[in-house]
């Protein structure tokens, strides 16, 4: 490990102490086959099963093998700025250790880098396998929105990335709170390729993103790379006020001419309409500010409790600001 390896593999987990040691054979038997040296970062985000206990054995098999276990579950985007931040490699791979973004394109995605030249590989998900109905239109709104308001076009991104050293010490200088990975790649921009490929079965377990949880990642990642909600909440507004003049006019002009009506009910549903938006704006306006306010706080990123492996230079090891 005194040599700095050509690529640095990253993987969260999360309660995957079932299939892990298994996954890291395949993992790294796929990047040997793309003859680069290499070390694996695995970042145990405060798993409740024996992951913990696995990846101890697993080290004293893998010289190559380090890995971090975080003091508690801070979610998948913050366990990857652990591993980003530990990296050491010419080149960043980022995969998940259940083996749904497959190994066999390794080979691929470190050609595509160190041959073709590119600074980002990127894998493509073009079947996003099984998944709930509702969960898959909840993904095509939220990329449709992606597009339409921050002009990033995300549709089919997945975390599954190779990155060269420069992409990577790019995006170690975006130090904001509200992580969103994917977006924060596009946003670096960099000489690119997509690689598709089909999400796997998982090796096992079960997925920990429920629809709560989806849906914090989609607010964290609009609200991260577009103010365009607060700018249509104000046009709103004026549209608003627009139609609140004319019915104005049509008012006075009905009472000069003497023919004005009670319209209780046109006032009782404006009030409520109006009300509503102002509620839903307030809430809006609310989820800006919120991010200002973890922004302002500044505590780390995460907490480390434990570390198989060196720790390379520079790096703090009970924080990740």
């Amino acid at each position: 490990m005194s040599e700095t390896p050509v690529l640095s593999v990253v993987l969260p987990c999360l309660n995957e102490g079932a299939h892990l040691e298994e996954s890291l054979g395949v993992i790294a038997r796929a990047v040997e086959e793309a003859g680069v040296s290499y070390e694996l970062i695995v970042i145990d985000d405060g798993s409740s099963d024996d992951t913990w206990d696995v990846l101890k054995r697993c080290k004293e098999r893998r010289p190559q093998l380090r890995a971090v276990r975080l003091s508690r579950r801070f979610g998948k985007e913050f366990a990857l700025c652990a591993g980003v931040e530990r990296a050491r490699g010419q080149g960043l791979l980022i995969m998940d250790g259940d083996l749904q973004h497959p190994p066999s394109l390794i080979p691929r995605m470190v050609a595509a880098w160190r041959e073709e030249g590119f600074e980002v590989v990127q894998g493509q998900k073009e079947h996003r396998g099984e998944e709930p109905f509702l969960s898959a239109l909840g993904a095509r709104l939220f990329y449709g929105l992606m597009r339409r308001l921050s002009g990033f076009d995300l549709h089919g991104a997945s975390d599954f990335q190779l990155l060269d050293r420069r992409a990577v010490d790019a995006w170690g200088t975006m130090g904001e709170r509200g992580v969103f990975f994917r977006g924060m790649s596009a946003w670096l921009g960099f000489k690119r390729k997509q690689i598709p490929f089909r999400v796997e079965e998982r090796a096992g377990g079960a997925t920990r993103w429920g629809p709560l949880g989806l849906a914090r990642l989609a607010v964290t990642g609009i609200t991260a790379f577009s103010s365009a909600p607060i700018h249509l909440l104000t046009l709103t507004g004026a549209v608003f006020f627009l139609f609140a003049l004319l019915l104005g006019i049509q008012t006075l002009y009905n009472w000069l001419l003497g023919r004005a009506e009670q319209g209780f009910t046109t006032v009782i549903v404006l009030v409520l309409l109006v009300g509503s938006l102002l509620l839903m704006g307030l809430g809006l306006i609310g989820l800006y500010v919120s991010r200002i306010y973890d922004e302002v706080k500044g505590r780390p990123r995460y907490v480390v409790a434990d570390e198989l492996g060196r720790t390379p230079p520079g790096a703090v090891p009970d924080s990740g600001s």
